[in-house]
């Protein structure tokens, strides 16, 4: 049975978040969308190690800052911060109901909507469109520090094989 390069990339990340979840202590909510801030270490300025970036240093950006801010009636504010290499900034923001339902992206070069579920405190996954089509999926996790944030971003590779990348974040505030 062959897949669609769609499917594939849903399917991955499907497998991905069902193990962070897992990762979550026993007797934790599956959704913790009517939490409060305390219940999400998400919640925050994270800034990017560029250096840990698997691509070539002179394509990699200067700086990404993500932050998360609760904006109430489980949705939060997602801005995200990039100053590109040749020095570029780009600043996008969403306001996403933490559901999975459809929300409007401003100003990304990547994407122009997107679906967010925060499924346990520590994971929020994304999941991003451009003109229609799906672009990528992320997954954000905090690691019990609470000091770094892991992000695994899932695209459709050439062919029928997604690409899997892994980005380090340290928080900032």
């Amino acid at each position: 049975m062959k897949l669609s390069p769609k499917a594939l990339v849903v399917a991955s990340v499907v497998a991905l978040a069902s193990s962070l979840t897992v990762a979550a202590p026993l007797g934790a909510a599956t959704d913790v969308s009517s939490h409060r801030a305390p219940d999400a270490p998400l919640l925050g300025s994270w800034s990017l190690d560029t250096s840990r970036m698997p691509v070539p240093p002179g394509q990699r950006p200067t700086s990404v800052r993500f932050t998360f801010d609760d904006a109430g009636n489980n949705t939060w504010k997602v801005s995200v911060d990039i100053v590109y290499a040749p020095g570029q900034e780009v600043h996008s923001i969403s306001t996403p109901v933490l559901d999975g339902s459809s929300t409007v992206i401003t100003n990304s070069p990547e994407a122009d909507t997107g679906t967010f579920k925060h499924p346990a405190p520590n994971v929020l996954v994304m999941a991003l469109q451009k003109e229609g089509v799906l672009v990528s999926t992320r997954i954000y996790s905090t690691l019990p520090d609470g000091h770094t944030m892991v992000e695994t971003a899932v695209y459709p590779g050439q062919g029928s094989m997604p690409v899997m990348k892994t980005n380090y974040f340290t928080r900032v505030r």
